[in-house]
């Protein structure tokens, strides 16, 4: 794929995304678990429209994925993953969910900038990571160069690197809090097969 937008990091910037999620503290009375009821949440996605994870519960296996910023290195292999397994997710019935504390608008360059075929949800204020129980930071700003031009992207908040599988039930089917941002397409793909696979029986 064409490198479409150059980026580059000022030394304050990369200050603040080195290692997201060794100083995070899990809140273990909040922690969810498999076999949970899954949190009802909504948010806005990179279009400014209202997304509800309610009118999917029962028609689709939900992946919803918490990350720390749109357009850095991590967050940006892990996007592409499900990016490229798409094809596959679609064929299981799954829908993807990407969030993270940046607004619409960083959302939406980081869509364009990747080709990015799922959704992304805006938590500036953290409150649907804290559903999930997800450690979150303060927020924080970086740099980038696009289309020539220098922008600083900004986010509310900084969210700890976990992704849930939620089952057709409703219920929380796996959680994964130490994710290897690049291979967690995959991952995800092996639980929901072995899930489906299951259900034949």
């Amino acid at each position: 794929m064409k490198k479409l937008w150059k980026q580059s990091i000022s030394f304050f910037s990369l200050g603040l995304l080195l290692p997201f999620i060794s100083s995070f503290t899990p809140d273990k009375d909040k922690q969810l678990k498999a076999g949970d009821k899954a949190p009802i949440f909504e948010a806005f996605d990179e279009d400014g429209k209202l997304w509800k994870s309610a009118d999917y519960e029962g028609k689709k296996i939900l992946v919803v994925y918490f990350y720390p910023a749109a357009m850095t290195g991590g967050c940006t292999k892990q996007a592409c993953s499900f990016r490229d397994d798409k094809i596959n997710l679609e064929e299981l019935d799954v829908e993807v969910i990407g969030i993270s504390g940046d607004d619409p608008a960083n959302l939406k360059i980081f869509r364009k900038a990747h080709d990015l075929n799922f959704t992304l949800l805006a938590d500036p204020d953290g409150k649907v990571a804290k559903k999930f129980g997800v450690p979150i930071k303060d927020g924080g700003s970086i740099k980038r160069v696009i289309e020539g031009n220098e922008m600083t992207l900004t986010r509310g908040v900084t969210a700890a690197r976990w992704t849930f599988i939620i089952d057709l039930d409703g219920k929380i089917l796996h959680i994964n809090n130490q994710v290897n941002a690049a291979n967690d397409s995959k991952n995800v793909l092996k639980v929901i097969m072995e899930y489906k696979a299951e259900r034949l029986d």
